[in-house]
């Protein structure tokens, strides 16, 4: 199983599934990340911690704890 935590910087991912239960899971959701979704990894901080992702047409940034939970291929 590969995460988004494990995904390399200018990579372009598809969300295959979201770990995590209740209120996390429903914030991860509402950001925009759903299954089917296309990631692209932008940059990550210098201490790895947090990832910008494109997403749907707009920059985010997401904790290394959340990006573990979201599986991709």
């Amino acid at each position: 199983m590969k995460t988004l935590r494990d995904s390399k910087v200018g990579e372009t991912t598809r969300v295959v599934r979201l770990h995590g239960e209740g209120p996390v899971k429903r914030r991860i959701m509402d950001m925009g990340i759903t299954k089917g979704v296309e990631l692209h990894i932008r940059k990550v901080a210098p201490l790895g911690d947090p990832m910008e992702l494109s997403v749907r047409g707009y920059e985010l940034s997401v904790r290394k704890a959340d990006a573990g939970m979201i599986e991709v291929e």
